[in-house]
């Protein structure tokens, strides 16, 4: 029987300031952000506002900001998972902008959530994700950019790198949670999204030292399926982030604590069948294709 955990969650009043592993940039102009109309001209963030990223920070300077991809369906799509995102967690829906440059076209191979409550979509990583997986790829993707804005509104994540693995690791949680909750994405099977799990790993990187380090590939394997996992329980942004670094810093880093989970023990029961498996996934005992065929 699946039960309900829902805890109290401190709101991060400071939370901009508090996620040291994203960037930190600069509030654009507020008639700027307020602007609905095509064809408005991105400038790059400054000082004041912060910034995670699925690739890296910044957009061409000749990218422009839309409010639609090439076909209604595909708009339509996008726009309908935000809003499920944002309900499915209790919040206000995130501003969810298009990013499109005619004359350099892969510099829009990227999505950025920023601090000021908006999402901004390039129309390259969004082709490319639906080439190689489908629609659920892009769902991914965006729940992953949703996760930087319950980080951002609760002080999130808990643990903190001098990189940004922990902040883009747990928003693969987030995403993988949201695939899976029945309020979500609704997919019981890991095989049904193995797909786009795929497509996160493949943009993990091995720049340990670098600051914008998202994680390695195993790693992102580990993440997005470990969320997976924990969608079995309804948890508030809060516990979510307890029980994901719980697990996250014993099993990806190799530690697993013996002693159990006593705040969430029916969690911690569920979770143990699959211990040896993350760390497994990991380490890359697991191969890409025994992935896919996970449960």
């Amino acid at each position: 029987m699946k039960r309900n955990f829902h805890f109290p969650i401190l709101l991060g009043a400071i939370a901009a300031l508090s996620l040291s592993a994203c960037n930190d940039d600069s509030m654009e102009n507020p008639a700027v952000q307020e602007q609905q109309t095509q064809n408005l001209k991105i400038d790059q963030p400054n000082d004041l506002e912060k910034s995670c990223s699925y690739v890296d920070q910044y957009w061409s300077s000749s990218a422009v900001l839309l409010t639609s991809l090439p076909t209604s369906a595909d708009t339509s799509f996008m726009n309908s998972q935000m809003t499920k995102n944002a309900t499915m967690w209790g919040r206000s829906t995130p501003t969810l902008r298009f990013v499109n440059d005619p004359s350099n076209p892969g510099s829009t191979y990227n999505a950025i959530s920023y601090s000021t409550g908006k999402i901004y979509y390039g129309y390259a990583i969004y082709a490319d994700a639906k080439n190689k997986g489908g629609d659920i790829v892009n769902a991914m993707i965006l729940a992953h950019e949703y996760g930087h804005q319950l980080q951002y509104a609760y002080g999130l994540p808990s643990v903190n790198e001098s990189t940004a693995r922990p902040n883009e690791l747990e928003a693969d949680g987030f995403a993988g949670y949201y695939l899976r909750r029945p309020n979500g994405y609704n997919k019981t099977s890991f095989a049904e999204i193995a797909a786009a799990y795929e497509f996160a790993q493949s943009i993990g990187d091995y720049q340990t030292t670098s600051s914008g380090h998202h994680g390695t590939p195993p790693q992102r394997r580990s993440a997005v399926r470990l969320g997976f996992l924990l969608g079995q329980y309804s948890l508030t942004a809060s516990s979510f982030d307890y029980n994901f670094f719980y697990y996250y810093q014993g099993v990806l880093n190799g530690t697993y604590k013996m002693g159990k989970n006593s705040q969430y023990p029916e969690l911690d029961a569920y979770m143990s069948q699959y211990i040896d498996e993350l760390k497994k996934i990991q380490t890359g005992e697991i191969s890409a294709e025994e992935f896919k065929d996970l449960k």
